[in-house]
């Protein structure tokens, strides 16, 4: 394995690119300036896994295998235990407490990372309502599940930026990672994202880890774009040394 010199791996690039081939393109492209990548269910059937045990094995990379998980519990537990297996950082599931149980069971061993969804970050109270979700300002539905995440097991919590110091502040929280998607530099296309903060804010209210993809990947530049946000994370504190 050839290992890279660690870049700042508070932040993570969504490789929501179609296929692996691209995302080699871009992770070539960013070099040594990026050494932690999100790869998600867009790109599972053209290659995602085989580019993240790359990424992992051969570059030295941190991955995030952002798979959603929600099944019932047996399944969600024999699909980590088979994901466990590619030596990931981090992958998520749904937050509700026994989905998160099943999957620290499907992780046990390992160094995996779980980390529980809240509430989408594309997502208001109208789309809720529409999904037949109980009643409550987003914010507060955000927090008790993050609190029940936390109290069946889950390692972090996946939540927009607009809620990382609440979530922060709970004492459930204590030792857990917060991961923020719907991170956008200031200026940047909101695109499907209606929770959002800067990298510098959410940094600032308690994130662990942000999540950037296309104000990266569809920059002239992507390095350059990675490097502004790095840059811009590195005048708002020093790294964080958090359990992730």
């Amino acid at each position: 394995m050839t290992q890279t010199p660690r870049a700042d791996d508070r932040l993570i690039v969504a490789m929501d690119v179609p296929n692996a081939l691209d995302g080699l393109k871009l992770a070539e492209q960013l070099g040594d300036a990026v050494s932690f990548y999100k790869i998600g269910l867009g790109m599972l059937t053209g290659g995602g896994l085989a580019l993240a045990n790359e990424l992992k094995q051969e570059h030295g990379k941190r991955i995030f295998l952002d798979m959603k998980l929600f099944d019932i519990g047996a399944t969600v537990e024999n699909a980590v235990r088979g994901l466990a297996q590619f030596d990931l950082d981090f992958l998520t599931v749904h937050g509700d407490p026994y989905v998160v149980r099943a999957a620290k069971e499907g992780a046990a061993g390992k160094d995996l990372k779980i980390l529980a969804v809240t509430i989408l970050t594309s997502l208001d109270r109208q789309d809720l309502d529409g999904a037949l979700i109980k009643d409550g300002a987003v914010q507060e539905l955000v927090l008790e599940r993050a609190g029940n995440a936390f109290a069946a097991g889950a390692d972090g919590v996946i939540a927009s930026p607009q809620e990382a110091a609440l979530i922060r502040a709970l004492p459930e929280a204590e030792g857990k990672l917060i991961v923020t998607p719907g991170v956008r530099p200031a200026g940047a296309d909101l695109g499907d994202q209606k929770r959002v903060a800067t990298p510098a804010r959410a940094i600032g209210d308690g994130a662990d880890h942000i999540v950037v993809g296309r104000p990266i990947w569809k920059a002239d530049s992507p390095r350059a774009a990675a490097e502004a946000i790095l840059a811009e994370l590195a005048a708002t504190q020093p790294q964080q040394t958090n359990c992730g």
